[in-house]
């Protein structure tokens, strides 16, 4: 394979070659084919599909998300994500702050296990270990209490009149580990948060079921039927910011060892692929665990 081939693969597969995703069964498809994607082009690039550029059936010029309002292709981007997130065929998730990180319903239980709480019920405790601020309490507090909320209704029900930024700050902390998350979107309203195991409760409880080891695996085998193949060093990149490199690295060598991925020359450089059935049959991990 040449590198024009992957990158004529990829676009293909990431609906870059002018086929357009529009209808909600088209996007319900392509999160589904990918596993993941970004909502928004990163700066510099991240190696994944975004959701604009499959709705736009290309990548010219397409915006990051600081820039993503002036751009005209956006709003009705973002309509079609949000019928998807209603449905529950896909889930947000925090990766790259501002830009959101779109994951199908077949994937989000193993990347829950790889970053959501365990206790997903628990009042998060604030403390010098702790992940969460004692305002991002009081919000996970108020959410499990009376269901899903605006950030005007979050910040009269918290009290104390938190500041614009402190309660975004809490709602990152809670949505980074996947406490709560945004299930709803209204005209002159905004965003609505819930606790995410009231709202996808059998995703949640997937979730808690998968260990760490195998999530990853999962995930990194379907990055890379996503990307058709990477260099390890990408692989690894892409990952670290969910875990430690060694635990990438420990995974990555588990699946070559299995020869559930193997190596493949792409130019005159050496990336790695899921093995293709006719060399080895590969375990679908995803279909598994349904």
């Amino acid at each position: 394979m040449t590198e024009q081939e992957l990158a004529e693969q990829r676009g293909q597969k990431w609906h870059l070659d002018r086929r357009p995703v529009r209808t909600l069964e088209e996007a319900r498809s392509f999160v589904e084919d990918v596993g993941f994607c970004l909502l928004y082009q990163e700066h510099p690039p991240v190696l994944l599909p975004t959701f604009l550029g499959a709705w736009a059936g290309e990548d010219d010029r397409l915006p990051t998300a600081q820039h993503a309002f002036a751009d005209p292709r956006t709003q009705p981007a973002i309509d079609l994500m949000v019928r998807l997130l209603r449905e529950k065929a896909a889930f947000e998730a925090s990766l790259l702050g501002e830009n959101v990180f779109l994951v199908s319903a077949s994937v989000f239980p193993f990347f829950y296990g790889l970053v959501g709480d365990r206790n997903p019920r628990q009042v998060p405790k604030p403390g010098a270990r702790s992940k969460y601020s004692p305002l991002a309490q009081d919000v996970f507090e108020v959410l499990r209490r009376q269901g899903a909320l605006n950030k005007t209704r979050l910040r009269d029900a918290v009290g104390r009149d938190p500041s614009p930024q402190a309660l975004d700050r809490a709602l990152g902390e809670l949505w980074s580990q996947l406490r709560i998350t945004r299930v709803d979107y209204r005209p002159g309203e905004g965003a609505y948060w819930d606790a995410l195991y009231r709202w996808a409760p059998e995703a949640v409880r997937q979730g808690i079921e998968v260990s760490v080891p195998e999530a990853l695996t999962a995930l990194i085998s379907k990055y890379l039927d996503c990307m058709i193949a990477a260099e390890p060093a990408e692989v690894v990149e892409f990952f670290s910011r969910l875990v430690s490199r060694s635990k990438v690295n420990e995974a990555i060598n588990a699946l070559l060892s299995a020869r559930e991925l193997s190596f493949t020359m792409v130019g005159n450089s050496s990336k790695i692929q899921v093995t293709p059935p006719r060399v080895a049959p590969v375990r679908n991990r995803l279909s598994e665990r349904r």
